[in-house]
């Protein structure tokens, strides 16, 4: 940044602008901050939340002449914070991988969307920086279930088995770690995540030398135990339904039953159903990828966003469950 003088030949500084960095705090909103922040170093104010907080451009206090960067948040549950701070000079760096109702256009938004079903908005940033911190990138498609593709890139990088395993426990801890229906409920908060990890070029080492990914891993292993005790709410050849109880673990590990659930049987659409507490349900979908119908479509339908073949509802009312179950079938 310049500067001017001024008439009595004294030097005033130009002001200094903020940056924001606005990101998902799952695996992939993490991981895509990280890969793009060890490349772009740069002071930011940080703002994120639970998995499901999608309105975070809102929480913008963004002057002209600032600056913000987004990272896998929907364009569209965001569209009406974006324009506000784009029309008052603000700049606008966007990376996404959900589906869009239209894509804004202005002259200070840079967007990079792509909603294709075996993209993340981690894949998006590695391919923005040619590959650079790629194990990172793995890291984030893990995180969002993209497995097949993870193993693909870990293996253009020189990978071996065991450390492909290693970052796909990170993965799945980081992304399990966001689920919630606030921080209260998350083990780590996303904001201390990501100071956590910000040092470490290699994921690897940051296993080894925070004890983060220990104190998620432990609390992760508790609540799958519970989760895969409770029965199916519905069974059938097209669909595996499970209602969860109303309990804080329950909360925490819906995405990552739902895709626990999915793995496990590629054939079937499974739905992962949690109380919330305002007397309706927050739902985990996880469609097959040559299914006749797909799960963000599913879930518009019902209130909810995402991706193709994973979405969420995040408040679904009770008296909706059968029309949705229903839709699943």
């Amino acid at each position: 940044m310049g500067f001017d003088t001024g008439g009595q030949g004294s030097i005033v500084k130009a002001p200094r602008h903020t940056h924001f960095d606005v990101f998902n705090g799952d695996a992939d909103g993490l991981c895509s901050l990280q890969q793009l922040r060890l490349a772009e170093p740069r002071e930011s104010v940080l703002i994120t939340g639970a998995k499901r907080e999608h309105g975070l451009l809102a929480r913008v206090m963004a002057c002209p002449g600032d600056s913000v960067t987004v990272l896998d948040i929907p364009v569209g549950a965001n569209e009406e914070a974006l324009f506000k701070l784009l029309n008052v000079g603000v700049s606008v760096e966007y990376f996404d991988h959900h589906h869009a109702p239209r894509t804004p256009e202005h002259t200070l938004l840079r967007l990079t969307l792509d909603p294709a079903a075996k993209v993340c908005t981690s894949l998006l940033v590695d391919r923005y920086l040619a590959g650079r911190f790629r194990e990172w990138a793995v890291v984030g498609a893990f995180g969002d279930n993209l497995s097949a593709m993870a193993e693909e890139m870990a293996r253009s990088i020189g990978l071996d088995q065991e450390k492909i395993k290693q970052l796909k426990a990170l993965g799945e801890c980081l992304n399990y770690n966001a689920y919630g229906e606030s921080e209260a409920d998350l083990t780590i908060p996303p904001v201390q995540l990501r100071r956590a990890m910000a040092p470490f070029a290699d994921p690897l080492a940051f296993m080894r030398k925070d004890d983060a990914f220990v104190t998620i891993a432990r609390r992760r292993v508790q609540d799958m135990q519970l989760a895969r005790a409770v029965p199916p709410l519905l069974e059938t050849d097209r669909l595996i339904a499970i209602l969860l109880p109303n309990a804080a673990w329950a909360r925490r590990v819906i995405g990552l039953h739902a895709n626990h659930l999915a793995n496990r049987d590629v054939r079937r659409f499974c739905a992962v159903f949690v109380p919330n507490g305002r007397d309706s349900l927050s739902v985990s979908l996880r469609a097959p990828e040559d299914w006749d119908i797909s799960a963000d479509q599913v879930a518009r339908r019902h209130g909810g966003d995402g991706r193709a073949i994973a979405a969420g509802i995040n408040d679904l009312p009770i008296e909706r469950v059968a029309l949705l179950l229903r839709d699943l079938q």
